[in-house]
């Protein structure tokens, strides 16, 4: 399949990710939050050929599921063999931009503010 903008890009991106990566659901803001720049953060490393440090616990469970994610999506997406750095960036920024709006933004769960949870 073959994508011809940032934003259908972005869209498959996202779609694997909400069908098939069970991190989006933490259930409260901070840890959405984190986990998603985290995860989002090291695969933005992964696609552009970028050294990870993996110095703590957090890193390398982040690094695990950005190495699932970028197996996936080099897998998928042909058009991202295609792409130079900086465009695999944007990429990942735009995508990262998209999930923190669907997962915490947008979202209708009331346990993601609340205080007492």
């Amino acid at each position: 399949m073959m994508a011809t903008s940032e934003e259908s890009q972005v869209g498959l991106m996202v779609d694997y990710i909400m069908k098939h990566c069970l991190w989006q659901f933490h259930s409260r803001k901070w840890d959405r939050e984190k986990q998603n720049a985290g995860i989002l953060g090291k695969l933005e490393q992964i696609l552009c050929g970028e050294p990870l440090e993996l110095a703590t616990p957090a890193d390398r469970c982040y690094w695990v599921d950005a190495v699932s994610l970028a197996n996936a999506y080099n897998a998928r997406f042909s058009w991202l063999a295609g792409m130079d750095t900086e465009a695999k960036r944007s990429l990942v920024r735009a995508l990262h931009m998209r999930i923190d709006y669907l997962t915490i933004t947008a979202s209708l769960n009331a346990e993601l503010t609340d205080e007492r949870y």
